[in-house]
């Protein structure tokens, strides 16, 4: 599992309570996990601490899927 996807996967497990097994790229937070906006945002706050990075807050609201999520932290990862 890349380095991305394991943190992004362990923040949602932290944050709502669900098995990583459930969790692949493909899931989607508010229908597959449920999650809410609040959720979300926490979830991305362990993810920019974790990482130190900051993830555009703009681009976070069109984020549907896990993988889209990973993608967004990479890019800003290589910005960093």
């Amino acid at each position: 599992m890349e380095r991305e996807l394991e943190i992004l996967t362990n923040a949602i497990v932290d944050t709502l309570n669900v098995y990583s097994g459930e969790i692949t790229e493909d899931t989607t937070f508010l229908g597959d996990l449920g999650a809410d906006s609040l959720d979300v945002y926490q979830i991305v706050m362990a993810v920019e601490e974790e990482l130190g990075i900051t993830l555009d807050n703009e681009a976070i609201k069109e984020v549907k899927t896990v993988k889209e999520a990973v993608e967004l932290i990479k890019k800003a990862e290589a910005e960093k």
